[in-house]
Parts: structure tokens; sequence; C-alpha cells
């Protein structure tokens, strides 16, 4: 057995709730996938080989990046930085290079370690012929030209993907995002949070649509990544309606993880296929996978980091709606959301904007936005008037919160970019589309040429 004493209901809380933290606490966390391609023919790079992913991850160990191993794989790397907080790179299942940042205090230290690690990337993919690129769907291979990177637990995910939805794989293989990771105080806050932020995610998405591309011509999407997750496991996706109802707290989240269908349990370092299986028979010792074996609190752990919704709540809520981009856009994600989440009055003031919104508005709106962006529609207002509302709120958010680099400039400045795109109607992957109509004349390598970091 994995442990003699079984878990309790409040163990399966506490992963939750353990992470309430007093306001003067509060970090902001910020993570980003990236396509790697081979500069001579833009295929993604295999894990072996002379300039495959491996190599990157053994050429990053320069900078003090220390290997972890899988079996004989090196499939993360992790660094600690002088506070002692741990950064990592990790790889998801078609090789996308992945920084989960450290948790740090504001978005300048956030920029600064985003600049730091893309600039350590480059050096060491530059030796290797490789780019790396920033959009939300890969723009010109098919999922059978994606190598697959060597850990279990993307095995047994790929072979329960195509039993719950027609695209998950591609959700693996051929997608990429950025979140932003931030704190609450108390259960209370923690509600707010969410359904704030589980509202609004839709607004974050058509902001940073950037995936208008699939196998090499336009398709028919502003955010391909977003479409893909409205078919990928409705199990463990979606806008969790559930949220918006009277008495939700942690427990209520911890019934809706109970009621997801497991992927695996980890034992003496390898994955156990569990997939389809319920956590409530483990929680009894009848896994079908494990007979008579209880479940400890890493398994449960790993259970929650499987829960794919708009908005995840671990030990911290993660914000999970937006494309790749650029690192312009890396530091944008974490600054709005800190600027609304994290100063009171426009928590307040954003819940203002989707209090009066109907359950139906927030799923057809996640819907809406994947292919007419900020021309979509909600509660008779266009995405576009919400979004500048939004930006408008979390400036104001940033300005309270007035946290300022060494040159005495505060965060504001980093939703620049967002306030541009939210001014002119106009969002990125528009703007590709234009690019590819006109001066690109259809060519796509321009956008590796063009966008790489």
């Amino acid at each position: 057995m994995a442990d003699a004493a079984p878990l309790s209901r409040e163990d399966l809380i506490g992963a939750m709730s353990k992470g309430e933290k007093p306001k003067d606490q509060w970090r902001i966390g910020a993570e980003h996938e990236k396509f790697g391609f081979d500069k001579s023919t833009l295929r993604r790079p295999a894990y072996d080989g002379p300039n495959g992913i491996k190599a990157m991850l053994d050429g990053l160990t320069r900078f003090g990046w220390k290997p972890v191993l899988e079996g004989d794989h090196v499939i993360a790397l992790e660094r600690d930085n002088a506070e002692g907080f741990t950064a990592s790179i990790s790889l998801e299942p078609g090789g996308q290079f992945e920084l989960s940042g450290a948790p740090l205090k504001d978005i300048h230290d956030i920029c600064t370690e985003t600049g730091q690690h893309l600039m350590e990337v480059k050096q060491v993919a530059d030796q290797l012929n490789l780019g790396f690129l920033g959009v939300g769907f890969d723009p010109q291979w098919r999922r059978e030209d994606v190598p697959v990177m060597p850990k279990g637990r993307y095995d047994i995910m790929r072979a329960y993907m195509p039993k719950v939805g027609n695209l998950g794989l591609d959700m693996m293989l051929r997608t990429c995002t950025i979140q932003a990771n931030l704190d609450f105080e108390s259960e209370a806050d923690m509600v707010a949070k969410f359904r704030t932020s589980l509202a609004l995610q839709p607004i974050a998405t058509a902001l940073f649509a950037c995936s208008p591309f699939t196998e090499g011509k336009p398709n028919g999407f502003l955010t391909a990544r977003a479409n893909v997750w409205t078919d990928t496991d409705p199990d463990r996706t979606g806008m969790l309606d559930f949220v918006f109802q009277d008495g939700f707290g942690y427990e209520r989240y911890a019934d809706y993880a109970l009621d997801t269908p497991m992927y695996f349990v980890k034992r003496d370092g390898k994955y156990v296929d569990a997939s389809g299986q319920s956590f409530r028979a483990f929680l009894d010792g009848k896994l079908p996978a494990l007979p008579g074996d209880l479940p400890n609190k890493k398994d449960w752990m790993d259970h929650l980091t499987t829960l794919f919704p708009e908005v995840r709540l671990k030990s911290y809520l993660e914000m999970r709606g937006a494309d790749g981009g650029p690192w312009s856009r890396i530091c944008g994600l974490p600054a709005l959301w800190a600027g609304v989440l994290y100063d009171a009055p426009s928590l307040a003031a954003a819940w203002d904007l989707v209090k009066d919104w109907e359950v139906e508005d927030h799923e057809r709106l996640r819907r809406d936005v994947t292919r007419l962006g900020l021309k979509a529609e909600v509660a008779g207002r266009t995405v576009q008037d919400v979004a500048k509302d939004l930006v408008h709120i979390a400036r104001e958010g940033l300005k309270n919160r007035a946290r300022f680099s060494g040159g005495m400039v505060d965060e504001r400045g980093y939703l620049s970019e967002l306030e541009d795109i939210a001014d002119s109607g106009m969002t990125p992957a528009d703007r590709l589309l234009d690019l590819y109509h006109g001066e690109w004349k259809g060519d796509l390598s321009r956008l590796y040429r063009d966008f790489a970091y």
C-alpha cells in the first residue's frame, strides 16, 4: 500500500486550502510554452539526435539547471532562485518547451526571469540550428509529423484521449499556452477570484488569440488552441457551471475532482495506467489498476494536475485561457490577472462586468471567441468593449499595487500591448492573417523567420 492511513476528506480539501496566504505573501507565477523547430526544415525536433530536445536540455545545464530524470531520460530541468523558490523547464508531449517560473513578487521579476530564460534558450538553440516560436497552435505540421517525448504519463494520455474527444491529441501535440498562477487569502477570497477570472477567461482568450493557421494555411479560427479544448474531454475541461452556484468552495471542487476519471498512479517511479477509473474507488482500496492499494497525498495532487478547466484550482489558481505568444505577452498575461485579482476594488469592478451573465453565456462565449475573437458578443456587449474595460480595471489595480522597478516604473507598462489589441479590435491572429494575405503572399515560413524568439 502507498500509505497505511487512508486519505480523509480533510486531506483532499487541505491540498487546496493549504495555499491560503496573507496578502503580503501573495506571489505571481508565469508559465509559457513554445514550439521548437529546425531552422533548415522548420520541422519539430525529436527528443534524441544532435539537435534534438535532449541536446537542448543538456545545453541549458551550463546555466545552472539541474536535470530531472524519468528512467534514463532527462525529462525536465530545475533551478532555484536567490530566494530558494524553484523554476522548472519541462516538456509537453510533442516537445513543446515549457518554463514554469518561480513564484515571484511582481511582474518586473517575471519579465526578468522570462527574458533570462529566452536568452539562455536562444544561446543553446543557435548552436543546434533550432528556433522557438510562440503561437497557440502548430502552424505547419500534422499530428503524425510531431515527435513524441518519452514520458510515461503521456503514453497513457495518448491512448485515452481518442476515447473521450476528437481533438485531445491535438491538445497534447500541437498547442502552446501562456498561464498565470495567483494566490488567495481564504476560501471566500478563492471563490471570488475563481468566479471572476473564470467568467472573464474567454475575454483573455480573445486578447491573446494567436493560432489562425493549421498545416500551412488559415484554419478559420483566431485561436485554434482554444477550439481544441472544446472537444478534448468533457469530463475535465470547460467553464465549470458549479463554480457560480451558491455554496461553492474547496469541498465542491474536491467532489468535481473525485468525479473526474483518472489517468494514472505513479508507483516506484513508474506510471500505472488507471485511465477512466475512479478516484473514489481508489479511496476505498478498490482501484482496478491497483487492487487493495490506497492513495496518498501525492496521488491526489497528481490527479488534480489532470483536470483542465479554463481556471484550475490547486494550492493556487491557474489562469489557462491564453495562446502562446511573444515575450511581451508572456509578461502581459500575469500583469492582466494580477491587476484584476490582487486589488480589492479592481476585483469588485471586474465582477461587476460579469455578475449578470447567465450560465449559458459562459460556454457560448468560450466557443464564440475561438472564431470571432474580439467581435464576439456577450450579454448585449462586444468582447472588445468588455476587453477595454477589463484592461482598464487591470491598469487601476496595478497602479494601486504600486510595485516599482529599479527605474521607478510601476507594472502598468506590461499592459501596453493588450491595450493596443483591445482598442484596435484586432487580435494577434487578425494581424497574422493580414500579413499572410498581404506582405507574406501566403508564405508561412515568414512566421518562423519574423516571429521566432
